[in-house]
């Protein structure tokens, strides 16, 4: 019988790399390169950026903003100043601004001015091309890593919520982000089936802005989408159901106005989407090999990503699969306390890096 589903602390590596009198020199990164956030690790020091993923420029190509600050100039610009998000689906879409966005979050993390970024690891979502691997790598390198790892997303997240990826016992892990919801199975440091469903907390958003334009001829901007759905947003219906008030332009006169919206019209906008991502989770074990299913039976499912916290998805996920359903503790940073680890520890972690 397969042990119970346990949670182990994760190897920091310390003290098992070894040091080098030049090491002040330098500064190694582990980089989760999301969607909709960028989270980056720095050795022997832990999470130290957590910023949204997206870059101004003005009209000459130069960067103005990146981060939080360029999040608070999103969908607010003039002519002058464009705000983009270099990342769609989970993987680079403009190569370019990509590279831009990580030199400037490396910048703002990097206290030592005549420091560089010798070793960097970038998690990466499991389904994605050769082609994009080497997007993701090249930005990395031209950002100035001299050497760059990368890893699958569900490993990293396994990692940084303190499983032992090296046991021969099956985990499944759900990673939803905000561009992919990354589903593996994992056992022995690889993944035995994956599924990335290109479809996270993005696509939610834009279901809850397609719906008040049809339903309510309430046009609505892509931040409101994003605070209607964390504040209220469900998957299943709630014992008490929430209310907001919310803001947006009326389609039919053009005049700014308000509109009283509740937890289940934003269930009704994203239901699709839920439904998606519980249908791969399924397809998932469906493909599972029988031993590693079994593991799965007494371990659970384990949520990870900042879509986990969408009320009682996991009990959506629960009554579909009748299989205990886990969310991780700290599910945002899951991706990158994993991604972390690997950088403190790159002998112990080779298996699981390319």
């Amino acid at each position: 019988m397969s042990e119970p589903y346990t949670v182990t602390k994760t190897r920091t590596g310390k003290n098992q790399t070894k040091k080098s009198i030049f090491d002040f020199l330098y500064t190694d990164i582990a980089i989760d390169l999301g969607t909709a956030n960028t989270l980056i690790y720095s050795r022997d020091e832990g999470i130290v950026l957590n910023e949204p993923s997206i870059v101004a420029i003005n009209s000459q190509g130069d960067t103005v903003a990146t981060g939080y600050e360029a999040r608070l100039m999103h969908e607010k610009t003039h002519k002058n100043i464009r705000t983009i998000r270099p990342l769609q689906d989970g993987v680079i879409a403009d190569f370019e601004m990509a590279e831009q966005m990580i030199r400037g979050m490396i910048k703002k993390v990097r206290v030592k001015w005549y420091s560089t970024t010798r070793q960097m690891v970038v998690c990466v979502p499991s389904g994605i091309t050769e082609v994009e691997r080497r997007a993701v790598r090249d930005s990395a390198e031209h950002a100035g890593a001299k050497e760059v790892y990368l890893v699958d997303e569900p490993m990293a997240a396994a990692i940084g919520i303190g499983l032992d990826v090296h046991e021969p016992y099956g985990n499944m892990i759900v990673d939803i982000g905000g561009g992919t919801t990354e589903i593996a199975v994992i056992a022995l440091s690889g993944v035995v089936y994956a599924e990335s469903v290109r479809l996270g907390g993005d696509e939610l958003n834009e279901d809850i802005i397609g719906y008040f334009r049809r339903n309510h001829n309430l046009l609505i901007g892509e931040r409101t989408a994003e605070k209607i759905k964390c504040e209220i947003g469900s998957a299943t219906p709630l014992d008490e159901e929430l209310e907001m008030i919310t803001k947006g332009r009326d389609l039919i006169n053009g005049v700014p106005r308000t509109r009283q919206v509740t937890s289940k019209d934003v269930r009704e906008a994203i239901s699709e989407s839920v439904n998606t991502i519980v249908e791969a989770i399924t397809k998932s074990l469906e493909h599972t090999p029988p031993e590693l299913s079994a593991d799965i039976l007494d371990r659970g499912i384990m949520l990870t990503g900042g879509g986990a916290l969408l009320r009682n998805l996991d009990k959506l996920i629960m009554e579909t699969t009748d299989l205990p359903v886990h969310i991780a503790e700290d599910p945002l940073t899951a991706v990158v306390r994993g991604t972390g680890a690997i950088l403190e520890d790159l002998d112990y972690y080779k298996t699981v890096i390319t």
